[in-house]
């Protein structure tokens, strides 16, 4: 049998959606259909409904790949969570293409029932230039999407929807960011505030008036380690449940949400379920941006230059949890002032990525460093005056995984990999990709691409010793 609302009543109870999906009615959009979101911002959600009584239901929006959107509604948009046991999350009222439904789509986005809209569409899905944070308007897909085209991508879609929010009835909405980028609110703003400025609309000034009144960008924090999704996984929901899952996701027991209480309409009481709502977000937000997901594409590099698959293999080694302690110990004087206990936070870091239930990849991590790496670790060299030496090891073991035919993916691959060319010694090559993610001032401190160059023959051997 597969999961479908049919075979609900076959589940055992505590298996079954604490909310009833039939119940609910699409209240939030969502971008990005990826496992993170619904091992997070769904669970929530749901738990939100149910708790309240309010019919808190989502519509998912997938931007590119169909396949996850058939999936769901084969399955009347229902899929299980596996963290301490499994359990069907029944918040998803409706999946949607991004471009083939798009009719759909724009009628939510201006509905004034849908009062929240949120995404996960990782760092490149914001189009912005590493070296300003605007929108990269010259990119060929932000600029087709600015030539009137039909959008394709997640900011053009967003901006022309919430314009045509604007004319047809002017309800505010709150836009929630939920990647893991510094001021993700104030970031995804620029974005769209930047699509709508670039863009031919004769109304365009008045539209941005209103996006300044009526639409709010908060901040936040999102945080549960959520590996891709396996075949393993699926099995595994499947001789709990009793019933197929082809979209079943596991995550680790841990979960945070962290938000910016700005909102510009009604929302799901997410607190509820543990959601906090806070002034200012940029404390948390700095130090799960540079403690955790900065570690862990530390752990990532070295980890798969020393032959390591998951984060667990490498804290089962004998330099995986120094490095994360030295890591944390080099970046954490940037963090702001503020009472958040940062020993007990790196503690609960070591514990959660050597949990050997959670098979989080390292080429998952590393990918896409070149956006990372400069939300991640850049902003701590400028603070910090130069690298430590475990950021410098660290450093190493990106530069090491950016030469062609390493195995991470990255959109700006081939640039990376062309720093290597001609290239007569490992200092001009550092300076290159210093220079290529938007860090041509770190590039210019001899001491600093040095101390990178001097560490790179240890990555290269596989040998890691912080």
């Amino acid at each position: 049998m597969r999961l479908e609302l049919s075979t609900l009543d076959a589940l055992k109870p505590e298996s079954r959606p604490q909310a009833d999906p039939r119940d609910l009615a699409p209240r939030v959009v969502h971008f990005g259909l990826g496992a993170f979101h619904r091992a997070h911002q769904a669970v929530y959600t749901e738990a939100a409904a149910a708790a309240s009584g309010q019919p808190w239901g989502i519509a998912v929006v997938n931007p590119r790949s169909p396949e996850p959107v058939e999936h769901l509604r084969a399955q009347d948009c229902l899929f299980s969570v596996t963290d301490r046991r499994t359990r069907v999350v029944g918040s998803v009222v409706e999946a949607l293409h991004m471009v083939p439904d798009a009719g759909r789509v724009d009628q939510l986005l201006t509905s004034p029932e849908v009062t929240v809209v949120t995404l996960t569409v990782t760092e490149k899905g914001y189009f912005r230039d590493p070296a300003t944070g605007r929108l990269d308007t010259t990119h060929p897909e932000m600029a087709a999407d600015l030539a009137g085209r039909p959008p394709r991508t997640v900011i053009g879609r967003l901006a022309t929807s919430l314009a045509n929010r604007f004319r047809r009835t002017g309800a505010p909405i709150s836009v929630v960011s939920c990647d893991n980028a510094a001021g993700n609110g104030g970031a995804l703003a620029e974005v769209v505030t930047g699509f709508v400025a670039a863009s031919d609309w004769p109304d365009r000034d008045a539209v941005q008036d209103w996006l300044h009144t009526a639409v709010a960008f908060p901040s936040t924090v999102v945080d549960r380690i959520v590996p891709a999704v396996t075949q393993a996984a699926k099995d595994a929901a499947e001789a709990a449940l009793g019933v197929r899952d082809e979209m079943a996701v596991a995550a680790e027991p841990y979960r945070q949400w962290v938000l910016e209480d700005t909102f510009a309409a009604p929302r799901p009481p997410w607190e509820l379920d543990g959601a906090r709502f806070v002034p200012d977000v940029e404390p948390h937000q700095l130090m799960k941006l540079r403690l955790l997901n900065g570690s862990h594409s530390a752990l990532a590099y070295l980890g798969l230059a020393a032959g390591c698959r998951t984060v667990a293999d490498v804290l089962a080694t004998g330099w995986g949890e120094r490095v994360v302690r030295g890591f944390t110990a080099e970046v954490a004087p940037t963090l702001p002032a503020s009472d958040l206990d940062v020993p007990a936070y790196v503690d609960a870091l070591v514990e959660r990525f050597a949990d050997p239930a959670i098979g989080h990849r390292l080429r998952q991590i590393g990918s896409d460093g070149s956006l990372k790496i400069a939300e991640r670790w850049l902003p701590v060299l400028r603070e910090r005056g130069g690298a430590g030496p475990v950021l410098a090891l660290a450093l190493a073991g990106w530069a090491h995984a950016t030469r062609a035919g390493f195995g991470t993916t990255d959109p700006a691959a081939g640039t990376l990999a062309a720093c290597w060319d001609g290239a007569p010694d490992a200092t001009t090559a550092v300076a290159r990709l210093l220079t290529a993610v938007g860090g041509a001032d770190l590039a210019g401190d001899p001491a600093l691409v040095a101390s990178i160059a001097q560490r790179l023959p240890e990555v290269e051997a596989g040998r890691i010793e912080p």
